[in-house]
C-alpha cells in the first residue's frame, strides 16, 4: 500500500490503527452536503475536501482498514421507499463483527465487534433505522463486498468519483430482513425515538 497511495495520505491512513480510530478520524469529519448536486468522492478526493457523507466515509474506511492489513469490505444497507439507503465498512476481530459508519444522526453508528455474523450486525440497525413519522424502514443488506475487485479502477488513488462502486453495489444480492407480515406488523417508534433520531451532528 506504501507504494501505491501518494505518501501524505497514506501516512494519514497509516496512523489509525484500529477500527476505533478510523472511526473517530470520520467523526471529526463534516458531512459533505452535496450543496452542488450528489457526489460520490473517491478515498483520495474524501481527504482533499475534508467532508463525506455515508458511501464516501464507507469506502475511505474500507481503505484504511486495507493499510492496516485488513480486508476493505463494505455492506449496503437498503431502506423501503420512505427511507435513504445507508453504507457501512465492516471489519471482523476474534471471528466476531464490527463495522464503521460515517452518519450526520445520532443513529447508525460504529459496532462495536461483538456479532457473530453480518445479519446480526445488521439488525444492530434496525430499530434505529427510522423516518420523521417513525417509521422502521431498514430492508435489506449485501454480505461482506471486498473492494479489492475495483483495484482495476484505480478506486484508492484516483480523484474521480466512484459510481461505479456505487452501481455495482445497488446490482448486489441483498438479503430481506422482513416479511410482508412482519412489514404490515411493525409497531411505529415512541415520539421521544424520533425526536433523537432529529438530532443532527452537523447543519447543512
Amino acid at each position: 500500500m506504501k507504494n501505491i497511495l501518494p505518501p501524505k495520505e497514506y501516512q494519514i491512513l497509516r496512523k489509525l490503527k484500529s477500527p476505533a480510530r478510523i472511526q473517530d478520524f470520520l467523526d471529526k469529519m463534516p458531512i459533505n452536503p452535496e450543496k452542488d448536486g450528489d457526489t460520490c468522492y473517491s478515498p483520495m478526493a474524501v481527504l482533499h475536501h475534508g467532508i463525506c457523507h455515508c458511501i464516501e466515509g464507507a469506502v475511505l474506511a474500507a481503505l484504511a482498514l486495507r493499510v492496516q492489513g485488513l480486508p476493505p469490505l463494505v455492506v449496503d444497507l437498503t431502506a423501503s421507499k420512505n427511507d435513504f439507503d445507508h453504507v457501512i465498512s465492516v471489519f471482523n476481530m476474534d471471528g466476531k463483527w464490527g463495522a464503521i459508519s460515517k452518519t450526520n444522526h445520532a443513529a447508525l453508528r460504529y459496532r462495536e465487534p461483538i456479532y457473530n455474523s453480518i445479519r446480526e450486525l445488521v439488525m444492530s440497525y434496525f430499530h434505529e433505522y427510522l423516518d420523521d413519522l417513525g417509521r422502521k424502514n431498514l430492508r435489506s443488506y449485501t454480505m461482506p463486498i471486498n473492494l479489492k475487485r475495483f483495484d482495476k479502477t484505480d478506486w484508492m488513488t484516483s480523484h474521480d468519483e466512484i459510481d461505479h462502486i456505487v452501481e455495482y453495489l445497488a446490482d448486489a444480492k441483498h438479503y430481506p430482513i422482513l416479511t410482508r407480515k412482519h412489514i404490515r406488523n411493525l409497531r411505529l417508534a415512541h415520539p421521544i425515538e424520533i425526536r433523537v433520531g432529529k438530532i443532527a451532528e452537523w447543519k447543512i
